[in-house]
């Protein structure tokens, strides 16, 4: 049985490594990367937040968060403004709108080549057992 288990979590990491190496290779073709993309789509959820709430919402550190959303500022695609106290809030700018809409575009497409060898029933089932194994029975929107 342990065997399984660590050729099932292998099988998990191996496709969502061939999603990203996908999606990170088409983004490039808008002028974008993951990183960045998702980024911006974490912005575009919740406008308004904060580095330490958007750094978990993209599986990134604080630090490489700001590190990140630092070129995406200086590309005019995130404005960062003065919130309450200390608290630094990020938007996007209609640069960034445009990034973030034309990367759907390209990760819709994208994601239904890699996803093709499975029916609708099947894709379904998958999305189902990945959010009851991931807790809650929820996954973040793209």
């Amino acid at each position: 049985m342990p065997s399984d288990l660590q050729d099932l979590g292998r099988a998990i990491k191996y496709a969502q490594y061939r999603h990203h190496r996908a999606l990170d290779s088409a983004l490039s073709t808008v002028g974008t990367t993951l990183a960045q993309w998702d980024a911006l789509r974490a912005i575009d959820r919740t406008p308004g937040s904060s580095a330490r709430a958007l750094a978990p919402a993209t599986f990134q550190s604080e630090q490489a968060f700001g590190t990140l959303v630092g070129r995406l500022t200086a590309q005019g695609r995130v404005e960062r403004r003065q919130g309450h106290g200390r608290r630094i809030e990020h938007y996007l700018t209609p640069a960034g709108e445009r990034v973030l809409a034309a990367g759907r575009r390209v990760a819709d497409e994208t994601l239904a080549g890699c996803f093709a060898g499975l029916s609708d029933e099947d894709r379904a089932t998958l999305l189902d057992l990945l959010q009851r194994l991931n807790g809650d029975g929820r996954v973040q929107p793209l």
